[in-house]
Formats: C-alpha cells, structure tokens, sequence
C-alpha cells in the first residue's frame, strides 16, 4: 500500500509542476477557444490539461518502476495502456487545438482502443448466469464499445472548474480501493495494472486540480478528459484478466462480480448526463453530439448554486455512488446503505439551503 500512496504523491507532484509550464505553452500555441454561450467561464482559459497529465504519468511510470512491488506491474498490459493512453492525449491535444468533428475523435478513440486489445487488455467474460467466456471477436468489440463509452463519459461532465477532475478522482479513488480489497482478501497479485493506474490517475488528479478549480487557471481539454477515460477503462478491463474465472463460478462473493459492473456505478453521473444528452438532444432533432447547456450541472446552477457549491454537489453524488458499492462488495449491504444516504442527504442539504437562500431574495425583492 505505501508504494502505490507514494506512487500516487509522485503523479501529484510532477502534475502540479508540470502545469504551469503546459499552461504557458498553451497559451502561445493558441489552444484555447472564445468564450461561448454554454460555457461557464469569463475569461480566455487555455486547455491542454491532460498533455501535464501524460508528462506526469511518463514520470511517474520511469520512477516507481523501480520499486519492488509496484515495479512488477510493469508489463504488457501497462505498456499497451500507456501507448494507448499516449495516442488519445495526441488525438484530444489535436481537438483542444483545432476543434475536431466527431467522427474523426470516435475513430481514434476505437482506434486507441485497439492498441489496448493488441496489448492483450481485452474483456474476456462477464456476469451472466454466472460467468459466460466471451468468443474472442464478441469481447473485442465490448472492449472498444466499452472504452469508447467510459472515455465520452468522463468528457461529458467536464463542463465545470475542476468537476471532471474531481469525479474521476472519486471514482478512481473508489476503484483503487476495490482492485486492492479484492487482492487480498482472494490472494491475488497486489502489484497489478489496476491499482498502478488508478493510483496514477488519483494522483494526477489530485495534482491538476488546484490549477483547474473555480476559477481555472487550465481545462484539462479532450486531451485530459479522453486520457482519463481510457485509464479508467483499461484499469477495470484488465482488472477482469486478473480474476481467475474457475474460482469465480465457485464462489458466492459478491466481490467477484463487480470488476466490470463496477466503472458503470462509480461513473453513474457522467453515463447518467452522457444519456440524458442524447435522449434530450435526439427527442428534440439534434445531432446527438451537439453541444448544449442542459447538462446536470447547468440545471443545478440554474438553481442557484454557485460555480463551486454545485462542483461540491456533483463531487458528492458520485461519492454516493462510488464508496457504498465498494464497501457492497465486502460488508453487509445496509452499511452501504446507510452510507449512501449520509453522503446523498449532505447534497440535499445543500441544495435546500440554496433553494432557501434564493427564496428569501425573492420575497426581499417584493417587499
């Protein structure tokens, strides 16, 4: 535990330094848009966020591949993440700076995740009337549908100061805690894939988010968004290689299940939007792509909330989402619980205490 909390202060640090410098070359560079009806900010923000990240992820990968533990978890899988985490970085620094169509980002997002199934990361079962072993092709295309899924996901919550980068830390967070539980309370391999990404991305996000919080200095752009996407992917599919699937069909544990259910509930708000987006924009004879301000925290800002109280909002459902699964997964289901609707009720505080303050404003206002 201590290398990968020491992996994950690494990633932290490198990205915090790393920052200021993208942020500058960003600015010369001309990756950056005008200010636009739907976005949130005031001023000229430039993006490039995620090329930090990458730098930082490089960094981290060339140091704690040294450690004893963490440095077994070095293999195939981690360098065909890393290559694939590098090809997505490039694809979204190119769409920070030239705003690229969709099809163009869909096709290399398949494409990246394809360098991931050439690496052996690939989904090869899932949880139906027990354990069904998938053909090869039928789990290559979940693998990209998958990775495609998680990577557009992530992007479509990053429309706040600092939100994407706080959810995919709770959910990377939730994640890490579980992929390392699961080790050892079965005897897996602790140095894995799964808990060396995760810890990385923890501590990019932990390190970017002070440039990025309300009011950002940096976006992390499509290139940091798309990049966290697919590690969070990666990390739960190659999760599921780990698993030893005969021990599974034996097993009654509920922890067995989850390694691929387990990005769905911990991303419930960025899927929840991601759906909401295109059932709204397809309902009303838009493009499902097309950009518009009626996602979740458009309608919680319209509430009143302010930029940071409804980033807080967010941060806490998808805590409510993310912690009580894990803890699901290896305690009594009513601590879980009783553990969601703490963490739900403090969001609903909050939002009645806008809703107070609001209506109070309103009724000084007629008198």
């Amino acid at each position: 535990m201590r290398e990968y909390l020491l992996t994950a202060l690494i990633a932290a640090t490198m990205t915090f330094l790393l920052t200021p410098l993208v942020r500058a070359w960003a600015m010369k560079s001309g990756a950056y848009i005008g200010i636009r009806d739907r976005d949130m900010h005031t001023t000229v923000t430039p993006r490039w966020g995620g090329v930090a990240m990458w730098g930082a992820m490089s960094l981290t990968f060339l140091i704690v591949n040294h450690l004893p533990l963490v440095g077994k978890s070095f293999g195939r899988e981690a360098q065909g993440i890393f290559l694939a985490g590098t090809f997505i970085m490039v694809l979204g620094m190119l769409d920070d700076r030239f705003d690229l169509d969709s099809i163009t980002k869909f096709a290399g997002q398949a494409l990246a995740a394809g360098i991931l199934l050439l690496h052996g990361v690939q989904i090869l079962w899932l949880p139906i009337n027990g354990i069904l072993t998938l053909p090869a092709n039928i789990g290559q295309l979940l693998t990209v549908l998958f990775v495609m899924t998680v990577i557009n996901a992530v992007n479509f919550i990053d429309g706040l100061d600092g939100l994407a980068t706080g959810v995919v830390a709770i959910c990377a967070s939730a994640f890490f805690i579980f992929s390392y539980v699961l080790a050892v309370v079965n005897g897996f391999n602790r140095a894995g894939a799964p808990s060396l990404i995760t810890a990385v991305v923890i501590g990019m996000c932990l390190g970017f988010l002070p440039h990025n919080f309300h009011p950002a200095k940096i976006f992390m752009g499509d290139s940091g968004a798309m990049l966290l996407g697919l590690l969070l992917a990666a990390s739960a599919i190659t999760l599921t290689g780990q698993i030893d699937v005969n021990a599974i069909s034996d097993s009654s544990s509920r922890s067995a299940l989850l390694p691929l259910l387990l990005p769905f509930t911990i991303l419930a708000i960025p899927l929840l939007d991601l759906i909401m987006a295109i059932v709204r924009r397809v309902r009303a004879g838009k493009s499902p792509f097309a950009s518009d301000r009626q996602h979740l925290h458009h309608r919680l800002l319209d509430l009143g909330n302010s930029h940071r109280r409804t980033t807080f909002i967010l941060y806490l459902w998808a805590a409510t989402f993310a912690f009580p699964t894990v803890i699901a997964a290896f305690a009594p289901l009513w601590i879980a619980l009783i553990i969601a609707a703490a963490i739900a009720s403090l969001s609903i505080v909050l939002i009645a205490d806008t809703l107070k303050k609001k209506s109070s404003e309103r009724v000084a206002a007629h008198v």
